[in-house]
Parts: C-alpha cells; sequence; structure tokens
C-alpha cells in the first residue's frame, strides 16, 4: 500500500515540475542564454538553491549511510520520511492551482509533444519500478532521486526535440520565403531596436491603413517562426504593406528576418543594454539592430530616431537615403508616433489622410495604457516588456501627473555587466519622482536602494495590495512596470 502511495505522490510533484520546466523553456523561447541568464537572478537561483532540495539531498545520502553502516532503523525512519516531503509538495501544489498560481506552458504543437513525452515517461517508470517489485527503501529512493534530478531530465527532454524544432523552424522559414518572394509589389517596412518598436508598428500600421491595405505582425510575433507564420497565415494578394516587428537576442538574427521579407524602408527606434546577457556586449546589440539597415536595398530608406545616441551614430554610418525622427518631441515615447508619420509622408500620404489615421490610434502614450482602477486609482499599466529606456520614460511621464506616485516592479533582468549602473539610474529617477516604490525581486535592490534609499522590497502579492490600499487615495497613481504579479495586477486593474 505505502509503495501506491509514495508513487502517486511523487506522479503530482514530478508533473507539476514537468510543466514548471518547459513552462520555463517557452518563456525563454528556448533560447539557452535567456534560459541560463535566469539563474543569475534571485528567482533563479531560489530554484536550484532551496531548503527543500537541501533537505531531499540530505535524505538521500542519510538513506545511503545508515544502509552502508546497518543502522536499519534510522533508514527505514528517513525512507518514511520521503512520503511525507512528498506529501507536503503535493499540498503546495493544490493551493497554486486553487489560487490560479500554477506555472505551467501555453499548449502549442511543440509543448503538447514535449509533455506527452514527459507524462508517459513518468508512468514508464512507475511501471517498471513496479514490474521490478523493489522493496520500499529503493522503490522511494529512486523516485527521490529522479525528483531530484528534474531540472536536468525535463530540459534534456526539451532540448532532445531542438533538432526536430530546427528542422520544422527551417521548413516554415521556406514556406514562408517563397510565400513572400511571389509578391512582387509588396512594400515591406521592417522595425528593429531594444525598444519600441510595438508601439511605433501599431502607430504606422494604423496611420498606412488611411490610405493603403496593410498587414502588421501581431503582438509576439517578431522572432522568425512569428513572422513566418505570419506570412503563411495573413498574407494575401491584396496586402499593399507588410509593418513588421524584428526582435532578436543573437547576431545575425535580424539579417535572418529581413531575408524571409526582404524590407525597403527600415526603422530603428533605439539602442540600448536590453538582452546585454544574450548578446554579450553593447556593440553586438548595436551591429545587430543595424543589420536590419544594411538589409535594406540601395533604393530603400532608412529611419532613425534621433533621442537615442546608439541611432544617432548609426545614422551618420548609412550610406542609403536615410531620415532622423523624434528631434522635436517633448516627452520620451513620442517619437514614435513622429517617425511613424515620418514614414507616412515619405509614402506620399496627405496630412489630412495622417491626422485621420492619428485619431484612430487606441492609445497615445508608448508602451503602456492607463485607466482607472481600484478605489479610483490610476493605473498605468507597463508591464508589456521593459527595458532601461522604458522604465525611465514611464517614470518621466509619472512625474507629470498630480497625486501621489507610486511604482511597482522587479529588478530587470538580461542586462549583463551594465546591470548594476542601469539599476542606479533607475533609482536616481525613482528617487526623483516616486513617493513610494515597490521593488518585487532582490537582484538588484541593493543598487537601486543606493539611489532610492526608502525603496521598498515587497514580493508577496497580498503585502504588496495591503501596502498599496493604506497609502494610495483615489486619484493617485500606480506605475505597473514589467512582470508584476499577476495577482496584483488583477485586483488594481
Amino acid at each position: 500500500m505505502i509503495h501506491y502511495l509514495v508513487a502517486t505522490l511523487w506522479f503530482i510533484v514530478f508533473l507539476k515540475k514537468l510543466f514548471f520546466w518547459v513552462y520555463l523553456w517557452q518563456l525563454k523561447e528556448y533560447h539557452l542564454g535567456r534560459f541560463r541568464d535566469h539563474f543569475r537572478t534571485y528567482k533563479g537561483r531560489k530554484l536550484i538553491l532551496n531548503y527543500l532540495l537541501l533537505v531531499k539531498i540530505l535524505v538521500l545520502l542519510g538513506i545511503f549511510l545508515f544502509a552502508e553502516f546497518g543502522l536499519a532503523k534510522l533508514k527505514l525512519a528517513l525512507v518514511y520520511f520521503i512520503p511525507l516531503l512528498l506529501f507536503v509538495e503535493v499540498l503546495f501544489t493544490f493551493k497554486n492551482i486553487w489560487r490560479k498560481i500554477l506555472k505551467k506552458p501555453i499548449l502549442t504543437r511543440k509543448t503538447t509533444v514535449i509533455l506527452s513525452t514527459g507524462i508517459s515517461a513518468e508512468v514508464l517508470i512507475l511501471f517498471f519500478l513496479f514490474i521490478f517489485k523493489l522493496n520500499l527503501t529503493r522503490f522511494t529512493f529512486s523516485l527521490l532521486f529522479l525528483d531530484i534530478l528534474a531540472p536536468i531530465i525535463f530540459s534534456v527532454l526539451v532540448l532532445t526535440y531542438q533538432p526536430l524544432a530546427v528542422i520544422l523552424r527551417n521548413r516554415i522559414i521556406g514556406q514562408a520565403k517563397r510565400k513572400r518572394a511571389g509578391y512582387k509589389n509588396l512594400l515591406v517596412i521592417g522595425i528593429s531596436g531594444s525598444y519600441g518598436k510595438t508601439s511605433t508598428k501599431e502607430f504606422l500600421a494604423t496611420i498606412l491603413s488611411e490610405k493603403f491595405r496593410v498587414l502588421k505582425t501581431k503582438e509576439h510575433q517578431n522572432s522568425e517562426i512569428g513572422i513566418s507564420q505570419c506570412i503563411l497565415d495573413d498574407l494575401n494578394s491584396q496586402h499593399e504593406v507588410f509593418v513588421c516587428e524584428m526582435g532578436a537576442y543573437n547576431r545575425g538574427g535580424i539579417r535572418l528576418l529581413c531575408d524571409i521579407v526582404k524590407p525597403k524602408i527600415g526603422i530603428l527606434t533605439g539602442i540600448n543594454e536590453q538582452h546585454m546577457a544574450t548578446f554579450g556586449s553593447l556593440d553586438n546589440i548595436i551591429k545587430t539592430k543595424y543589420e536590419l539597415i544594411e538589409s535594406l536595398p540601395e533604393d530603400g530608406v532608412a529611419f532613425f530616431n534621433a533621442r537615442n545616441k546608439y541611432s544617432l551614430e548609426l545614422y551618420q554610418k548609412a550610406r542609403i537615403k536615410k531620415m532622423l525622427y523624434g528631434e522635436s518631441v517633448k516627452s520620451a515615447g513620442s517619437e514614435n508616433i513622429e517617425g511613424a508619420i515620418a514614414i507616412a509622408k515619405e509614402l506620399g500620404m496627405t496630412q489630412e489622410e495622417i491626422a485621420r489615421g492619428c485619431q484612430k490610434m487606441e492609445y497615445k502614450l508608448a508602451g503602456f495604457e492607463m485607466k482607472k482602477g481600484l478605489n479610483g486609482l490610476n493605473i498605468i499599466d507597463a508591464t508589456y516588456s521593459a527595458n532601461p529606456d522604458g522604465v525611465i520614460a514611464h517614470l518621466d511621464y509619472l512625474k507629470t501627473l498630480p497625486g501621489k506616485k507610486v511604482i511597482i516592479m522587479p529588478c530587470l533582468i538580461e542586462l549583463g555587466k551594465t546591470s548594476k549602473d542601469v539599476h542606479r539610474r533607475i533609482g536616481q529617477k525613482i528617487n526623483e519622482v516616486c513617493d513610494l516604490a515597490i521593488i518585487t525581486t532582490k537582484d538588484r535592490l541593493k543598487e537601486i536602494k543606493e539611489a532610492a534609499p526608502s525603496a521598498l522590497f515587497i514580493e508577496k502579492p497580498n503585502e504588496i495590495l495591503g501596502k498599496i490600499k493604506t497609502f494610495c487615495r483615489p486619484a493617485d497613481n500606480i506605475l505597473l512596470e514589467s512582470r508584476v504579479p499577476s495577482q496584483v495586477i488583477k485586483e488594481l486593474k
């Protein structure tokens, strides 16, 4: 009977870990560099350096040593302790399910195959353990050993499917390139940069739709697979303009996207330290973003954000028709609208057409939306993504608002060796603007507090909400930046 109890508990715990590790790989877009960089963060380190894991390792060592020295009673005590450990984990698993915070991947064809394989492997493991009729000690020892190795086992499982994924990826890219080649008159506008890509894309597509039949990449559709899928699923002979957001994490990434879509117009929205951990250096980021401009034909046109120093330097370097935009705007982020308008003018749109397009924009503020929330608070939702310039721009906007000013944000990730300086800079702006700053992760809390000593570290959603409810009054302003806990977002909005 005890065998079946341990097997059931282990199956639930192992299944939860399968879901989590596939979720994490998917979150990092199966990119080894991004996945590895996650373990430089405080939460990432806790995944492999925590008390529960230490207890499990000590239990395994204890069983082994007690068996070696003939201490049967102590060994048996540890063996019966294993179901208790697993039971506690099962309780926390069901608690997370009840609170709807269990981490699980979005179901795609790839994740479905990986999860199916993982679940099948779990069943086979239990089947063979029962077939071999192991005694309780060996049975529980084996399952706990596999539980400890779960991160390695499931990461290997994910990586095992990568060669097949690459084959399928190349097939989809090839199909998209062939379909794109069939539309000779399609004008493609590529948008690259460390920040501002999505808002520029939305502004531009809205304005151009007043005169042209426009296709744009959807949300999170800025990778080679996303863009290829957009071409295969949505592009048709009625489209005249394709507005394509382009993202990359390595050198050559933007060039690959350009090879697929063949842009004639390129927009460089700005460059900063975002994703430096995967690029290795700021120089690599600059060179990668400039791949868009290098890929334009001789009769192409390049647009550069005049408010970004790296973009300005690349403007000087470009040898094709080129234009600057955003010189006259007064607030950070507004240059994205100016860039969209500049391209519309280049394509021959009238002032009246552009004005009509601007009136139809769903939001005027780049990178976030503002709405009334809990108890009449003004909630500024900038949780879509986060980068250093975006955070500073949002804080600059927050500064202009009446009432108390609060920011809730985690420390930023994937900034490599520039991370400390970036967070000191963010801390300085927080100290200048905010009446209250709640930081939800510890990674660069020290650097933020060096510049903003009053910043608070609060990790638990209930405690964050409690602080907001006691500190804020109606019409005060809450800036939600980057990956704020979902419970906080839900309650405040």
